[in-house]
């Protein structure tokens, strides 16, 4: 019998409950242990998903030698500090997107995890969906021939009150981290990094981006026109058209249950999902793979591909005017 992967998770929130509940279906894995910064949270949420450890310190659990990986779902501005935390630890780590707050501190994690080689991969769930999967095959192989256009959005109407973490500039709050990630990775899946980057949005008083446009150019001469809102409930669908061809994909884009494919001279084809297309479990299954297979990244969310997205998403961040205090404080 192959080895039983044994998890750690960090923070109790929601997707964190979500993660956890999957975890309970998935084959090779167990959820051994969870940290909060509190005790009395931990416990609860062990309580809930029968986790034997609780914690109420994040060096307790990086520390637990019956943890193989941690998932780490705080909030964006502590993902360097608890990911690092636990690679210094010796851990593996899957981290929620996006990976950090920006692309200097994903490359610090990064080149730690490679410097003590040891497994890090972004919670891009999109990335390990089947239906997503197979439109990168599609468009590797030419179906639709050269990708032309991008399109992708995902909105959310709110509202979210001042004090709500999208506001929030200290932890890295509004639609471009939380949202904004999907469309990027989308387009980047499919073009790789953009080499030019334009944005527009509207800031909160807070300085956050509530609404964001973003038009990504490449020297091919394909393009992506994606957005991200926290003020606005958009269609959350995607489309990618090539110069024989187009791929539709329907509301929920990021996790579809189908797609379409459109060619001149043809029927329709739709490629539809077997089982639930809101599952973590292929995500949870790729780490489970790698790490029996003594991977130290995965080649379907490779770390040169988080590293560019939050390339990317700092482009937008510098064109727009946001900064979080983080970095406003180092520059002080």
């Amino acid at each position: 019998m192959e080895k039983t992967v044994r998890w750690g998770v960090l923070a109790t929130g929601g997707i964190a409950a979500k993660f956890a509940d999957e975890l309970r279906a998935t084959d090779g894995a167990e959820v051994v242990a969870v940290a909060s910064r509190t005790e009395a949270s931990a416990r609860a949420f062990a309580d809930r998903f029968g986790i034997p450890k609780a914690y109420g310190e994040w060096s307790a659990l990086a520390a637990d030698p019956d943890v193989d990986v941690v998932y780490v779902a705080t909030p964006h501005h502590a993902h360097r500090e608890a990911a690092g935390l636990a690679l210094e630890a010796g851990k593996a780590v899957l981290c929620e997107k996006a990976l950090t707050l920006n692309a200097r501190e994903a490359e610090e994690l990064v080149a730690l995890a490679r410097d003590r080689g040891l497994f890090l991969m972004e919670a891009m769930w999109m990335y390990c969906n089947p239906l997503i999967r197979r439109i990168a095959e599609l468009v590797r192989d030419g179906a639709i021939g050269e990708v032309r256009t991008v399109q992708a959005d995902f909105g959310l109407a709110g509202p979210f009150a001042p004090d709500h973490r999208l506001r929030d500039p200290a932890v890295g709050g509004g639609a471009l981290l939380d949202l904004g990630v999907y469309p990027v990775s989308f387009a980047q899946l499919l073009l790789g990094e953009p080499d030019t980057v334009q944005a527009h949005a509207l800031l909160s008083p807070e300085g956050v981006d509530l609404n964001t446009a973003m038009l990504l150019g490449w020297s091919s001469g394909a393009s992506a026109l994606l957005s991200c809102s926290v003020v606005a409930d958009t269609p959350m669908t995607a489309s990618v058209t090539g110069s024989a061809g187009r791929i539709d994909l329907p509301h929920g884009f990021f996790f579809p249950d189908r797609f379409t494919l459109l060619r001149p001279g043809r029927e329709p084809e739709e490629f539809v999902l077997e089982g639930d297309r809101q599952s973590l479990r292929p995500e949870a299954e790729e780490v489970v793979r790698c790490l029996r297979g003594g991977l130290t990244e995965s080649p379907l969310v490779p770390l040169d591909g988080s590293l560019a997205v939050m390339r990317t998403l700092d482009a937008v961040r510098a064109r727009v005017g946001v900064r979080y205090p983080q970095e406003l404080a180092m520059r002080a």
